[in-house]
This record gives structure tokens, C-alpha cells and sequence, in this order.
């Protein structure tokens, strides 16, 4: 089974000059389609770390956002080109696409987005017709997400449809009001015991008022006999807890 990963490219991102929203949006759209997010790696803008990421990632699906524009800082044509053992040429169809935006002013500096690894696959853009690229499972994607996330949709719809990535995954959680975490440690210990292929989480909060989720993540059938063996035991401790949804 390929793992699912993101790679967010940006100095601007890690600086903190730049808030990323690339995350939570693949998750959500992911889920959406039936899939998981397994692996979601921040990088900065430089040629031998992306390269080193992007090989660590070869024999799985990969969704980069970040670094495929003209200006010197962005590298990850190169680095995609370098990881994949491939030459970066000048793509004919992504030349047409930006000279057909562009006209003359694609020249001499716009036109350097269409050098890209060879026989690398387009992600068309919608918004301003420079376009992605694709090898393999590989896929990169501008850092705006007004560009991005159209291609995200793309890529699901094009390449993802089919049953051959989707995992059988449930996420089936509580909400519980006034208890601290600590009192359902013990609990939370039977739990993991009792059922070895789940993941359990506990997310407090204090405002507007102390409330902790305890939930369950894994297989349908799984995540169901756990959330029930939550439901059972804190009923017997005398907690009282909600569904989440």
C-alpha cells in the first residue's frame, strides 16, 4: 500500500512570514476521497534538502505545494529532476501554455517555468494557465493556493478515483465535559490493550470551557468495537460524554 505524504516548500513558511493553509486543506479533501494523509514535511527553500526529501518519498504518492516558479529561490524543478534521475528540458506544451498567457512578455524569464523533468505530466492551472507537473506519483504544485488547490482537485479526480489507494479508515470520537486527561489514563490504557490496530488521541481544551475529545482512529470495524468499549467504560466510571457529531 503507497503512503500518502505533503511536502510544503517555503522559507517564508518556516520563518513564519507566511501562514501555510496547504495542510489542513489536503487532509479535509483527502478524507473527503477516502484517503489518509500518512506524512506532511516543511522544507526550506534549498536544492539538496528537497532533493533528499523528495527520494526519501520515491515508492509513495507525494503532494508538494511550494517552489516551481522562476525567481532564483525556487528550486523544485531542479530537485524533482535531480531525485527522479531525470533532465530538466523545456517542456513544448507548458511553453504553449505560458506563451499563450503571456505573449511576448513570456520571454526571457516566464519561460523558464516550462523547464521541467523530462516527460514530466502537466497539472493544468486554471488561474493563470502555468502549469504543473507530475512524475509518477509525484506531484508539484504552485505555493498559491488559488493555483494549487484547483489542481489538487484535479489530480484526485484524474489519477485517484479508483479503489486501488483507498484504505478502509474511521475516525469516531467523544466529547467529554470537565474531566481532566489524567482521569482517563488508566481507561485509555485498557483501551490500546484491548484493541492492538486502533490509534487513540485525547485532545483537551480549556476555552470556552474544559472539555476534552477522546477518540479512536483505524479500520471501521475496528474503530467501531473501541468507541463502543469507550462509551461502555465511561458510563460505568459515571462520566458523561457526547457523541462528536
Amino acid at each position: 500500500m503507497k503512503l500518502i505524504h505533503a511536502v510544503i516548500i517555503g522559507d517564508e513558511i518556516l520563518s513564519g512570514k507566511r501562514e501555510d493553509k496547504h495542510l489542513r486543506h489536503l487532509t479535509k479533501k483527502l478524507r473527503k476521497n477516502g484517503f489518509t494523509l500518512n506524512k506532511a514535511d516543511f522544507v526550506p527553500d534549498d536544492l539538496d534538502t528537497i532533493v533528499s526529501v523528495i527520494q526519501s518519498k520515491l515508492n509513495d504518492i507525494v503532494f508538494c505545494f511550494g517552489g516551481i516558479g522562476a525567481t532564483p529561490d525556487d528550486c523544485t524543478r531542479d530537485a524533482a529532476a535531480r531525485a527522479h534521475k531525470l533532465k530538466v528540458k523545456r517542456h513544448p506544451e507548458a511553453s504553449k501554455c505560458i506563451k499563450k498567457q503571456f505573449g511576448k512578455d513570456a520571454y526571457p524569464k516566464r519561460i523558464l517555468m516550462a523547464d521541467l523533468p523530462y516527460q514530466a505530466n502537466l497539472i493544468p492551472n486554471s488561474i493563470n494557465n502555468i502549469p504543473g507537473f507530475s512524475i509518477n506519483d509525484h506531484h508539484f504544485m504552485p505555493g498559491f493556493p488559488e493555483m494549487s488547490w484547483p489542481m489538487l482537485d484535479w489530480l484526485l479526480e484524474k489519477y485517484y478515483q479508483g479503489n486501488q489507494f483507498k484504505i478502509d479508515t474511521k475516525d469516531s470520537s467523544v466529547w467529554i465535559d470537565d474531566v481532566s486527561e489524567s482521569q482517563l489514563i488508566d481507561l485509555m490504557n485498557q483501551i490500546i490493550l484491548n484493541n492492538k490496530d486502533i490509534k487513540l488521541y485525547s485532545l483537551p481544551k480549556m476555552d470556552p470551557k474544559k472539555t476534552l475529545e477522546l477518540g479512536i482512529k483505524g479500520s471501521s470495524k475496528n474503530v467501531g468495537k473501541a468507541i463502543k468499549e469507550i462509551k461502555y467504560n465511561l458510563s460505568k466510571l459515571n462520566i458523561n460524554w457526547r457523541d462528536s457529531n
